[in-house]
This record gives C-alpha cells, sequence and structure tokens, in this order.
C-alpha cells in the first residue's frame, strides 16, 4: 500500500503548457531532486565539475548531490535562469563554489567557452556531465523540419564532442566524462525520432571515447535514464503522454531526478576507476539491451 513517502505515480494532472525545455515550478507535483533527502559523504571532495543542463531535473539532481559529496560546480543551461539560480542556491548551501553560465550549447563556440570558464574558476576540470538535451514530439517524418533534425544533432551529441574535446586538456588522471543518453537508445519512440536517434549515437560515442582516452586515465561512461520526471515532459510530450508518463515500466511510475543523481556520483567517484566504457540503466526496471 502506497503512504507518503512513495514518489508520484501516474495519473498525473493536466500539466501547464510551456515553451521548452520548461520549468520546474510549473511542474505538479515538482521533482524531488534529494533537497532533503540526500546526504554527502565527502566522495567528490575537492573535485570540479561542470554539468550541462544543470538548471533543472536530473542535472540539478547531480549538481545537489556533487555539491553534498565536495565538488565546486560550473551550472550550465540555455536560458532558464530562475531554475539556474535555485540551482546555484543548493550549490552554495552545501558550501561549494558554484559557476552559473547561460547559452546554447548547439553552438561549438559556447561550449568552448563552458570549459574555459570553468579552468579559469576552478583551475581544472575533473569531472564533465554532459547532461544537457533538446527533445520534440512528432507523429510524422515529414512534420520533423530540417533545422529541427539539425538542432537536436548539435544539441545532444555535436555538443559532447566539442566539450569533451575542449574539457581533457585541463582534466587530470582519473578525470570522468559522464553523458546522458536514454532507454531510447535501445527501445526508441517514433514520436522522438530525432532524440532517440542522438541518444543511440551517444553511447556509440562513449564506448568509442572510453578506448581513446584510456591511456591519459580519463573514463567516459554514459547513464541511461527511463522515464524521469522533469521539465522537458510536459514542455515537450501531449497531455495524454504526460498524464500516463511512466506506467509503461515496470515500477508503474516514473523515476525522481533524485534517483539518477546517485549513479552520476559513482561514475565521477574514485571508487568507480575501473569503470568505462559502461552505459548504466536507471529504468524502473525496464532492460535495455
Amino acid at each position: 500500500m502506497a503512504d507518503d513517502r512513495d514518489p508520484p505515480q501516474p495519473p498525473f494532472e493536466a500539466q501547464e503548457k510551456i515553451a521548452p525545455p520548461g520549468l520546474t515550478r510549473e511542474m505538479h507535483p515538482r521533482p524531488d531532486h534529494g533537497e532533503e533527502t540526500y546526504r554527502g559523504s565527502g566522495r567528490l571532495e575537492g573535485k570540479a565539475a561542470i554539468i550541462t543542463g544543470a538548471d533543472s531535473g536530473i542535472g540539478r539532481a547531480v549538481a545537489l548531490a556533487y555539491a553534498r559529496e565536495g565538488a565546486d560546480v560550473l551550472i550550465s543551461y540555455l536560458n532558464e535562469h530562475e531554475d539556474a539560480e535555485e540551482t546555484r542556491r543548493l550549490v552554495e548551501a552545501a558550501g561549494r563554489k558554484a559557476v552559473v553560465v547561460a547559452g546554447d550549447i548547439s553552438e561549438a563556440d559556447h561550449c568552448r567557452t563552458i570549459v574555459r570558464r570553468a579552468v579559469d574558476a576552478f583551475g581544472r576540470v575533473d569531472v564533465l556531465v554532459n547532461n544537457a538535451a533538446h527533445q520534440m514530439t512528432y507523429e510524422a517524418i515529414d512534420e520533423v523540419s530540417d533545422e529541427e533534425w539539425d538542432y537536436t544533432f548539435r544539441t545532444n551529441i555535436h555538443a559532447m564532442f566539442w566539450l569533451a574535446k575542449a574539457a581533457v586538456a585541463h582534466m587530470p588522471r582519473g578525470g570522468a566524462i559522464i553523458n546522458t543518453t536514454s532507454v531510447q537508445a535501445d527501445t526508441p519512440s517514433p514520436q522522438l525520432l530525432a532524440y532517440a536517434t542522438t541518444k543511440g549515437a551517444i553511447q556509440n560515442f562513449t564506448a568509442g571515447l572510453a578506448q581513446m582516452l584510456a591511456d591519459k586515465g580519463i573514463r567516459v561512461n554514459c547513464v541511461a535514464p527511463g522515464p524521469i520526471w522533469t521539465p522537458l515532459i510536459p514542455a515537450t510530450m501531449p497531455p495524454e503522454k504526460v498524464k500516463s508518463f511512466g506506467e509503461q515500466v515496470p515500477m508503474q511510475r516514473p523515476g525522481q531526478p533524485k534517483e539518477c543523481a546517485p549513479v552520476y556520483v559513482m561514475l565521477a567517484s574514485d571508487e568507480a576507476s575501473y569503470v568505462s566504457g559502461a552505459t548504466v540503466a536507471v529504468t524502473g526496471g525496464k532492460p535495455i539491451l
């Protein structure tokens, strides 16, 4: 029997339709990033991290966890200033340094700017979390414009290449790159054709880069979330899918952002020193291939 401690389950109430990538305050119920529950234990003490898409959702949960584990954090985001400031507050409340950088990672120059800002602030980059993503829902291929296809790839996979290429020069041995892929890489939804295709590319990019950087002592892994309750969901999906979001997995509910964060902590920590080229599923029981 459910009690008040159980994560929210569908059906969900109607959500206000807002422009992507969405805002946390518009969601009902609000996502849980671990604000009241995450307890750090010094696993990332003294490290410096870049997290893209850190304003909300999984990115905010990871930023909060990293800060409580002892890391300074650069918060990269598009234009959700209100959400980014809340993430900054959470990082600083944990006693760590927060640097906030707005801008579009679909542009190569901005990706290089993000890394420069991190190096200027922290002196190095120990962890790069490539988490930001763009998705939109379409029922037919002729609804997907050339511009939409290009922007999805530039945001979701090209940016990972640009950020990794810039960051590696400033990463010490023991550094970690963590890319957010998706269950969509293995079981793509046709309505998310462009998004799902990029998520498959991210898995291959991760596997290849892990081998390329092994001699530098830099590990590269990816996390494959299933349905996670973030602002991107009501901002980009039809209302009927939002209402039932998450019921299709064995746990019959969406995950909360806080339920992803411990995996990102583990992969960034020194305890994961022999884990590279891996994909870790956070899918509520739905297998990945």
